[in-house]
């Protein structure tokens, strides 16, 4: 079942992307940040680096380098110096938390729809950048076009086997062809036998249907997918089963998130709360047998209040 389309996508995975690869948005959140400062100093000074122009107030020289800090980790932030006067990116050093929101989300955007010069204008905007030329904007684009590029295709037996992968979709409002149409993301992530949590891919589908799972996990086994023991998902039969045809050592489990969210919905409010509870202490039980007994007491309790099917 896709999830509904009650968070902003780019936002949430940027924050998916943050959290399971911090190695990736570190290495994606330095290339832009610098490729940004170089940008932006060249506007200060009036022309791009090693050209010639009767604009050119000031020369460049060299950088300073300094650590920044940020929710992926440290990265190293090249600020560009002058040979006269001084060059300071505001939008960074003073809004540093605002100008990090913005970077990772755009970030996680372009991995999903691909990098544009559009969204590099858009992102400059809205760190307050507002003097680089469509040439420099144009050539950020590529740089970021690159490394999002070698991510998505990057092989994934180096940092594997994955031990236990998690799957789900996502609803989403994606501009195709001058017209807004609803899409959604598939999105996979794995853990590995030191415990690490890693995206392996996402892919914008034009709906979630068997084939396009199919296509999504036949795309991560040949990129090196392997040893995968645990795969939890909701209980969409088209994912169910392109996990068995992709993976067919791994065991399947229903994601409780979506089981929960299920049951719910055929639950009527004012049973909300004691229906929870009960849920949730049949996973709190010490053993199997526990939880079977537990289960069924919760059976017993909802028997004839729901409208559920077997």
């Amino acid at each position: 079942m896709t999830a509904p389309h009650i968070v902003d996508p780019a936002r949430l995975l940027g924050e998916a992307l943050a959290d399971s690869s911090p190695d990736l948005m570190r290495s994606l959140l330095q290339t832009m940040i610098n490729a940004l400062l170089s940008a932006d100093a060249d506007a200060v000074v009036g022309a791009e680096w090693g050209q010639a122009s009767p604009d050119r107030v000031a020369q460049r020289n060299g950088y300073r380098h300094r650590d920044l800090d940020t929710r992926v980790g440290t990265i190293d932030v090249a600020i560009p110096k002058l040979r006269a006067g001084t060059y300071f990116p505001e939008w960074l050093l003073e809004r540093r938390k605002r100008a990090e929101t913005a970077l990772i989300t755009v970030i996680a955007d372009c991995y999903l729809a691909g990098v544009s010069t559009r969204r590099m204008d858009k992102l400059v905007k809205t760190l307050g950048i507002h003097s680089l030329s469509k040439s420099q904007v144009s050539r950020m684009a590529a740089e970021l076009d690159e490394h999002v590029d070698q991510f998505r295709h990057r092989p994934l037996d180096e940092a594997g086997p994955f031990t236990f992968v998690a799957a789900d979709a996502l609803t989403m409002k994606v501009r195709e062809g001058g017209r807004v149409i609803s899409a959604v993301v598939l999105v996979a992530t794995g853990v590995n036998a030191d415990g690490r949590r890693e995206v392996l891919g996402l892919r914008v589908a034009t709906s979630e249907t068997g084939a396009a799972w199919n296509s999504f996990f036949a795309d991560l086994v040949a990129r090196g997918l392997s040893g995968v023991r645990l795969v939890t998902s909701d209980a969409h039969q088209g994912l169910v089963e392109a996990i068995a045809a992709n993976l067919p050592g791994a065991v399947w489990q229903r994601c409780r998130t979506h089981y929960a969210a299920n049951l719910m919905s055929v639950t009527p409010k004012t049973m909300w709360p004691a229906v929870k509870a009960m849920l949730h202490s049949v996973y709190d039980q010490p053993d199997a047998q526990s939880v079977h007994a537990q289960f069924d007491r919760l059976l017993d309790y909802v028997d004839g209040k729901l409208a559920l099917h077997d």
